[in-house]
C-alpha cells in the first residue's frame, strides 16, 4: 500500500487548489465591503437620483443660498 496517505495520490495539488479558491473568495468578500462602504458614502444627502435642480431647490430651502443666487443658478441650469 506504499504508505503514502491521503496526500500521495496527488492530494496536495487539492489542498492547493481549496486554499488559491479561499483566499479568492476572501479578496472578493473584502472589495464587496469596500465597494458597499464607499458607494454609500458618495451617494451623499442628495441622493442618487437627485437632479441639479433638486439639489438646488434643497440648497436654498436650508439657506445654504439666497434667493438671488438660486434664481440666477436656477437660469443657468434650465438654459443649458
Amino acid at each position: 500500500m506504499g504508505g503514502y496517505g491521503v496526500m500521495g495520490q496527488g492530494g496536495w495539488f487539492l489542498g492547493w487548489i481549496f486554499m488559491i479558491l479561499m483566499w479568492v473568495l476572501v479578496a472578493g468578500g473584502v472589495a464587496a465591503i469596500l465597494k458597499y462602504l464607499f458607494s454609500s458614502s458618495v451617494r451623499g444627502k442628495a441622493g442618487a437620483n437627485s437632479s441639479a435642480l433638486d439639489v438646488l431647490g434643497e440648497r436654498y430651502a436650508r439657506g445654504e443660498i439666497d434667493k438671488v443666487e438660486f434664481e440666477e443658478k436656477r437660469r443657468d441650469l434650465k438654459a443649458s
